[in-house]
């Protein structure tokens, strides 16, 4: 296989409600906080297999930073909205990890549509995240257990 494998991740979901800081004057999502909300969900799609940003510094010596991202707008979401934000691996390279994610409002995912349709799809994106040494803030390959881990906790086959 290439450096960059393509597998089928299965999809995390992380749950967020729309406060008014998070709005514009028109009552509004501010476009760049849908960032924001991605950012929280893959950290805690991290933290869900045991790993926390600090600690990844603190004890490995790593960072993880984004490379590029591509955003689509679809829908606006307002203050008060219940979301749903989700995340799922696209590939997992020696050195970085390619996400899919979208946000849905969670009444549309409640009644029992597909994250596939678009009536509830807020927005969507790819994340390119890459793995840094957090002194030299050089490209470093991301440390084997944490390879493991993700395999074990979201692949589900090719």
């Amino acid at each position: 296989m290439s450096s960059e494998e393509t597998k089928k991740f299965k999809e995390f979901f992380w749950p967020v409600r729309v406060y008014y800081e998070d709005t514009d004057s028109g009552g509004v999502v501010y476009y760049a906080n849908y960032l924001k909300f991605m950012e929280r969900a893959r950290t805690e799609l991290l933290r869900s297999i045991g790993y926390q940003q600090d600690q990844l510094q603190q004890e490995l010596g790593i960072i993880f930073a984004v490379h590029s991202a591509n955003i689509q707008y679809k829908k606006p979401a307002r203050f008060n909205d219940e979301l749903n934000v989700i995340t799922s691996i696209i590939s997992l390279g020696k050195a970085s990890i390619h996400f899919k994610q979208s946000i849905h409002l969670k009444s549309a995912l409640d009644s029992g549509m597909s994250a596939t349709v678009s009536t509830g799809l807020l927005s969507k994106a790819e994340i390119k995240i890459a793995c840094l040494n957090a002194k030299k803030f050089t490209p470093q390959s991301i440390p084997a257990s944490i390879i493991i881990k993700i395999n074990k906790e979201f692949y589900c086959g090719s």
